[in-house]
């Protein structure tokens, strides 16, 4: 199964109405990053256990580690979790400027370092969700 497939597997798996939330977000990615590479991990470590959610990666950069090491990861990252939605903007160093910047304007959600989590897409303003997404893209793409 390619990646496109896994993709829509695991969108479809979900019920709705966080299964169409989830449709519409892929499509706003795939507007802000067209010919992006895609990603599907599907959560689970080399023994095969489940360690996360399964997460759909949209774009491409280089993670530079502490220790020196690199590792080639998406940019952009949405998973499902029990409550609702996650977005994963990979690579902003500073860890207070999506809170800083996007949270109070983004409606009923929780901001981290570089997580944007919320129950339902009718609850945020995705108009900054997806200037949010294009600060991370620009930002990594810079790296």
């Amino acid at each position: 199964m390619n990646v496109q497939e896994q993709i829509k597997k695991y969108i479809n798996s979900q019920p709705e109405p966080k299964r169409s939330d989830m449709q519409q977000l892929h499509m706003l990615t795939l507007q802000v990053l067209p010919e992006c590479k895609l990603w599907f991990e599907d959560g689970k470590n080399s023994e095969n256990q489940t360690i996360s959610n399964p997460t759909i990666g949209y774009g491409f950069h280089t993670m530079k580690y502490a220790d020196g090491k690199t590792r080639e990861f998406f940019q952009i990252g949405m998973s499902a979790n029990k409550t609702g939605i996650s977005i994963y903007i990979l690579g902003i160093k500073d860890k207070a400027y999506l809170a800083q910047t996007y949270g109070k304007e983004l409606g009923k959600a929780s901001v981290s370092g570089y997580c944007i989590r919320f129950n339902n897409l009718k609850d945020i303003n995705t108009n900054i969700l997806e200037a949010a997404i294009r600060y991370g893209v620009e930002v990594t793409s810079e790296n």
